[in-house]
């Protein structure tokens, strides 16, 4: 690799849209395949990222199928490095390695995949699924292969193969394989399009690739068949019921991780540790409160929000002068809320209401999640975010994985 250069606090921060739809794999499964892009507009910005990858220690930003990643050399301790500087991300938070085929974790990372991932493999790569390995070391140098700053120094290194034509085409051109977090800033929600990760990370690296907004919202599905039972380090974007369904027999007993780890534990993958995905507002979780009528009620009159420094009521729809003083709240309402009767009782309660809907399914309410809490912070202002919950099964568990994180405070029947 080529001698690298410093990424800097403050510096230009260029979007360039490409599209994805011209970008094709000869092969749609974990094989390497063969890359071709139609677009010459989109071949041409896709090199400059590689440039930027192969020659610096700067991140660039680009889409996976889950959130927006924040890349830059596995392989390299300046590179790896500036993601968390770019983040203000604590040291002892692992990154993700990213793959665009098989032939690259054999070839480039000279590891193996355990038998115990084959099934799993077959069935979600690419995609959004993480695996934890064995970390690997060069066969000719006994070095470790991939940078400690991406393993906080542990023996084991999380791998995924993202199937966005965008994030597999950076990493196959680049013939790196990518440490990337989540490109936002630490703490606050994932960002799901290019606009989210430039509202974060302006100043802060030097490229952002604009490819869309992702599809699933919620990041990788982490799994752990380094140990006996195997294990769900963090739910994602494929779910628990998936992983037993395609993992065979070896995963049939999996076990769910604890959401959290203590304050000394050292992690294997990331989204254990910190606080995670929240907005500057409040985020209020209603969990299993029926209708949601009664539980809201009882919390605004314990709990009445004020108006927050990055409130903008004077831009509010519904602007006149009795609004400007008044407190906004959002409510994000999925599955058996009656917003109607809420937006009743918040209104009599003297607050204004912002209420957009997160969707009735799985799918839907995840792939809304992330945007939908930047919308009511960063553009409408509110002062507090109220938030339906849904049960765990399937999507379920990811979705309220990310709530209870970004949650102040937790609501139950």
């Amino acid at each position: 690799m080529a001698s690298l250069t410093s990424a800097t606090d403050t510096m230009h921060t260029e979007i360039l849209k490409v599209d994805a739809s011209s970008i094709h794999f000869e092969q749609p499964g974990a094989a390497s395949s063969r890359l071709t892009i139609s677009d010459p507009a989109t071949e041409a910005s896709l090199h400059r990222a590689v440039k930027i990858l192969q020659t610096t220690a700067q991140p660039v930003a680009f889409p996976t199928e889950t959130v927006y990643g924040l890349g830059a050399s596995a392989l390299d301790d300046a590179a790896s490095r500036a993601i968390y500087t770019a983040k203000r991300r604590p040291a002892d938070n692992p990154l993700i390695v990213h793959v665009s085929g098989l032939d690259q974790l054999q070839r480039v990372l000279h590891t193996e995949l355990p038998a115990i991932y084959e099934p799993l493999v077959a069935h979600f790569w690419p995609g959004p699924l993480t695996v934890v390995l064995p970390a690997p070391h060069d066969p000719a140098t006994g070095g470790s292969v991939v940078s400690p700053v991406c393993t906080h120094g542990q023996d084991t290194v999380a791998v995924r193969m993202p199937a966005h034509p965008v994030a597999r085409a950076l990493i196959a051109l680049s013939d790196l394989p990518l440490a990337a977090p989540s490109a936002n800033a630490s703490t606050r929600p994932s960002p799901t399009t290019a606009q989210h990760v430039y509202a974060d990370l302006q100043g802060r690296l030097p490229l952002i690739i604009d490819g869309g907004a992702c599809d699933v919202g919620v990041e990788s599905t982490v799994v752990d068949g380094t140990v006996s039972p195997p294990r769900l380090l963090r739910p994602g974007g494929i779910s628990l019921e998936q992983i037993r369904a395609a993992g065979g027999p070896a995963w049939a007993n999996v076990v769910v991780g604890k959401a959290t780890a203590g304050k000394d534990e050292i992690v294997r993958t990331p989204g254990m540790k910190y606080k995670h995905y929240s907005p500057k507002a409040p985020v209020v979780l209603f969990n299993g409160c029926g209708n949601g009528v009664s539980a809201v009620s009882k919390f605004l009159q314990s709990h009445p929000p004020s108006i927050t420094s990055s409130s903008d009521n004077n831009n509010n729809n519904n602007n006149n002068n009795d609004n400007i003083n008044k407190p906004k709240i959002a409510l994000l309402p999925t599955r058996e809320f009656d917003t109607s009767e809420i937006e009743t009782a918040i209104t009599a309660a003297g607050f204004l209401v912002m209420i957009k809907s997160l969707g009735k399914s799985g799918a839907e309410i995840s792939h809304n999640l992330f945007s939908a809490l930047r919308e009511m912070d960063e553009d409408q202002g509110c002062d507090m975010i109220l938030v339906e919950g849904i049960d765990e099964a399937n999507e379920g568990l990811a979705v309220m994985n990310r709530l209870t994180k970004a949650a102040s405070t937790v609501i139950t029947s």
